[in-house]
Formats: structure tokens, sequence, C-alpha cells
């Protein structure tokens, strides 16, 4: 029998950045808020702690900071009636675990959306006619504009500390910044970081071809900073140990760097770690949540009654969590109907490697999660898709995060993968290879979706998740194209050689290959409950004391990396719930 705790105003399931937004901004609202996280505590005095955290081999290599595949994963399949199965090693993406979830261990890349990317839909129904966007192809508006959620990317920049320049402020195009992004009513925070001399000859190259670089936003403090919440940041000191790893140095904005020296102190929260949530529950109507079971660190079912269920895991986690609990229909392919699990899609990813003269100083070991050189002029809607024939684009960026012995020390195609040849060959590269990375769009598929696997359990015996998902022409024609497009940067710095590394058509998704932990949708936002889970504020339209976070809620995906529209809907879903749904707790949204 589940033991039953006293009940509280509002749980939360799952402590990363979500879950931590939440809960500070609940808390304030005087709120009583439990959290509720799988994995095991984590903070920057004792898991960040210098020299010990910059041990490559534990945490990058090893994945110290990751979940354990062996007790819970996803099933993963190309087709609809291709077998799946389970993924076993943190390749293709890293899901985090613990206390700040993936945003303890994240690069810090911090974009707002463009515009445009907020209603593409209606974006490419407007400008290139109703029938281009190609039968299958599930691309829908997520139901919020630009303008209102302005405010929120503007607050999570101020909490995160990002660093980087204006392009566009209240308007006016300003110099050093980029011109293509959506207005913006303030600064950044903190001034760009500087840049290495990579990202330096990379924007000399882009601008002399007529393209439009500018300072990558970073949520890495390039000054000492002190946030809304009153928590205190450090300069970055480009030491090379961003990714895979805490920040020793109090710079790259997480959880643990900006808001729990606050949350932590007050009374009305309580944080449970090792605590996994199995199932919400719900009344016998199914209209309106109960609470949340889990099972603890001693191995036994607790039941935790409130009147909020916050579902703030991973993406793939909080599909999971409201198939088991029976919230919204599941999705099927094959009839097109139900909404939970639909609209899964990825990151397609490529770039052009350069190896510049010998006698270039790279120095790569000098090297910041996020800071760098970016451009947009191939991305979201920003250049004219008509002629084309695809859809999406990609963000692209030079971005330096450091030169560690075992997992960047980067050889030229065809060097010998050991012995002398190999060191030859590191020898060689380290200083003068650089990357033109190329961050891509993927639409949303009909056959590309997230289910209960109907064979394979997790250790407590409840059905994995099962991926659904392989490349689509349309990916691969956009990435052909920017590539041909980013070859011209590549010439135009002079190289000793360049490196084309782009998919092809006709190969399948590879699950051994790292191509980012950017993975959307399951629990889509929209403006109508026959095509998504949760309306603009991320209420789920079946049950309205539910509130979904994350990339989950992505109809699609996109060029840019999803945090910074992740913090600013968390914020966006939070300011709604405190001036509108405790004073009236219903729908806000009418369906």
């Amino acid at each position: 029998m589940a033991i039953k705790k006293n009940k509280v105003d509002c749980v939360i399931v799952g402590f990363g950045w979500t879950g931590a937004i939440m809960a500070q901004e609940l808390t304030d609202a005087g709120l009583d808020v439990v959290a509720l996280e799988r994995g095991a505590m984590r903070d920057t005095p004792t898991d960040a702690a210098y020299p010990k955290v910059v041990d490559e081999l534990k945490y990058a290599v090893r994945g110290e900071l990751f979940q354990d595949l062996s007790k819970e994963t996803v099933t993963i399949r190309h087709g609809v009636d291709d077998l799946a199965v389970p993924y076993r090693q943190h390749h293709s993406f890293l899901l985090g675990n613990g206390v700040g979830g993936a945003g303890f261990h994240w690069n810090g890349m911090h974009y707002r959306m463009l515009p445009e990317e907020l209603e593409l839909r209606t974006r490419y129904e407007e400008r290139y006619g109703k029938k281009f966007i190609p039968e299958g192809m599930q691309v829908q508006d997520f139901g919020v504009t630009y303008d209102e959620m302005e405010p929120f990317f503007d607050f999570a920049e101020k909490v995160f500390g990002t660093s980087g320049t204006a392009g566009n402020l209240n308007g006016k195009i300003q110099p050093g910044g980029n011109p293509l992004e959506g207005a913006r009513k303030n600064e950044f925070p903190t001034p760009a970081l500087k840049n290495g001399l990579g990202a330096t000859l990379f924007e000399k190259a882009a601008r002399d071809l007529g393209f439009h670089p500018y300072p990558a936003p970073a949520a890495n403090a390039s000054t000492p900073y002190t946030n809304p919440y009153g928590v205190r940041l450090g300069p970055c000191n480009f030491c090379g140990f961003c990714e895979d790893f805490g920040c020793y140095m109090y710079s790259k904005a997480s959880p643990q760097t900006t808001i729990l020296p606050v949350l932590l102190k007050k009374k009305n929260f309580e944080l449970r770690t090792k605590s996994y949530v199995t199932k919400v529950l719900l009344d016998s109507e199914g209209k309106r949540a109960t609470g949340v079971t889990y099972i603890d660190a001693q191995g036994r079912e607790v039941e935790q009654p409130a009147d909020i269920v916050i579902v703030a895991a991973f993406q793939m986690h909080n599909v999971r969590l409201l198939l088991l609990s029976g919230i919204g229909k599941p999705y099927d392919p094959k009839t097109g109907e139900g909404v939970v699990g639909r609209n899964y899609a990825y990151q397609m990813n490529g770039g052009i490697n350069v190896l510049l003269p010998k006698g270039t100083q790279l120095n790569p070991f000098v090297g910041s999660g996020a800071g760098g050189v970016g451009m947009d002029d191939f991305n979201g809607d920003q250049f004219d898709h008509g002629p084309l024939g695809f859809v999406g684009g990609a963000s692209i960026r030079h971005v330096r995060t450091g030169g560690r012995p075992i997992g960047q020390a980067a050889t030229v195609p065809g060097t010998p993968t050991w012995g002398s040849g190999w060191k030859a060959g590191v020898n060689d590269a380290y200083q003068r290879y650089m990357t033109i990375g190329i961050s891509g769009s993927v639409m949303p598929y009909r056959d590309a979706y997230l289910d209960l696997d109907p064979t394979y359990r997790d250790s407590h015996g409840l059905p994995l998740l099962r991926m659904t998902f392989d490349w689509h022409d349309n990916e691969y024609n956009m990435l052909d194209y920017i590539g041909t497009r980013m070859e011209e940067v590549a010439k135009a710095m002079n190289p000793e050689k360049h490196y084309r590394a782009i998919r092809k058509k006709g190969q399948h998704y590879d699950t051994r290959v790292y191509q980012s932990t950017h993975t959307t949708g399951g629990t889509v936002m929209g403006a109508s409950p026959v095509t998504s889970v949760v309306n603009k504020y991320l209420q789920s339209w079946d049950v309205h004391n539910v509130f979904v976070m994350g990339a989950s809620v992505f109809p699609q995906n996109m060029g840019y990396n999803p945090t910074g529209i992740v913090a600013a809907l968390a914020y966006h879903s939070a300011k709604a719930i405190r001036e509108q749904y405790l004073k009236n707790p219903a729908p806000l949204v009418q369906a």
C-alpha cells in the first residue's frame, strides 16, 4: 500500500530548468511546492568542484551526469512497422539525470526564437501558398507570438546572465549584433564574450561574402553579474570544460547558479531527490489531477496529493508520463488521430570542416560553452524558400568549446584511428582545424512519433517509451543547400583544404553518432485540442490542473538550441497560473 503524504498546493515532476523556474515563481506566489527529481542532488560545490570536475574521462566519456540507461531508456526504430530496440549507450542524445537535469551540464547556447518560427504554418502559407507544405508534414503554429513572448525572453536572459550584443533594439538595427533577430526591448545583461581566432576568421569570411555574422548569445556570463533573484555569477574563464560538466566558475547559467541558492532557503519549498514519478493520479471522471505517485529511494510507493501538477521532466519523459497516466488521447500514425506522442522531431546537423594553413595557432583549449560567432541568413524563413523546394533552415555558427585530449583531438578525414599515424594527424590538425557548424531544423511528419513500447520495460516494470523516427528528403535538401553555401565561407577563409560533413540522401538516422540532445514534440502546444496536447499557457486541454513544460511542447524543431524558448514559455505559463488560474482554477483557453 502506498505511503500517502500531506496534500500540497503544487507538485513538480522533474527538477531541471523548467522545474526550478516554476518552483521559484509559484513559491513567490505563496504556494506550498514539492519538487520530485528522479536523480540525485547535484550542486556546484559538490559536483563541480575544481580540480576534480575537469575529468574528461569521468564526465564526457563515461557520462557521470547522465541517466543510467540500464534502468530506463527509450526504444528506437526507423519505421512504423519496424521492431524497436533499446538505446543502451549515450551517443545520439544525452539524457540528463539529477537536480538541474541537462541544465547542469549544457553548453549555454541561449537563443530566442525568430518571430516567424512561432507562427510557421501561417508564415509559409501566406508567403508561399497553402500547397507549399507537403502532404504528411504536420507543421503548425505554437499558438503564441514573438511579441507576446518578448518580455519572457528578456526576463529569462536576465536570470541567466546571458552575454551577447543586441542587433534589433526596439526596432532599430544596432551595429555589431544580429540584424535578423526579433526586436528586443533591452540589451543583453552582459556583453558578448571575447572571440577566439577561429570565430574571428569565420566572422570576417562571412561578412566579406555579404552575410550577417553576430556574437552568439551565451548563458556564460562575460562579467560579474547579479540576476533578478539576487544570485551572483562570475565571469567565464574559457576553461574548455563546459558541455558534460558543471561550471566551477559559477559562470554558466544552470538552476544551481541562478535559482537554487534562493529557492532552497524557502520554507514553502521542498525538493525530494531519488523520487521516480510513475503516474499522475486522476479523479473518477479523469478530468482533474489529484496528485502523483512515485517510488522513493527506499523502493516504496508514495502518493503525493496536490492541487496542481507541473510536468517538467525531459521532453521524452514528459510524453511517457502522460501516456502512462492516461492524459490525452495517444497518437495513431495510421489514422492521424490522437495527440500524445504526435510531432516528434529532432535536428539535422552537419558542418564544413576547415584545415587552415600550417602555422595557424587556434589554441582550441581556450573554449567557452557557447561563445563564438553565428549567423541566421539561412535560418527560419530569413531566405526565400520558394524556388528551393524545402521547408526549414539552420542556425550556423563557429563555437569553440574546448580542446580536450580525448574527445576534442580532431583529425582530418582519412587519418588512421590509432598508432603513429593517428598521433601525427592530431599533431598536424590540433591547432589549425575548425568547424563551421550547421544546426538544422526538422519538421514534424505523420510517421514520426512517440508511444509506449509493447515489449520492453524499465526497472520498475513500466513500459519504455518507443521512438519512431527517420530522416526525410526535406531535411536532406535543406542541409545540402546550406552546406553548399557554407562551403563558400570556408573557401573565403583561404584554407589549405576544407571537408564537407553533410549527410547524403538514403542514410538512416544513426543512434551511434552524437547529433544533439534537442529532441522535441510529443505533448505539443497549439490552438486546438485536435492537434495539440496543451494550450498556449502549457495547460492540458483534458486535465486543467496539469501543466506540461519543456521542448515536448514544440510543434516542430528549429535551427536554434531550445533552452531560450523553453525558459520563456515556463515564465509565460507561471504568469498565467499566478494571475489567472489561481483566481479561477479552470481552463485558461476555451476549446
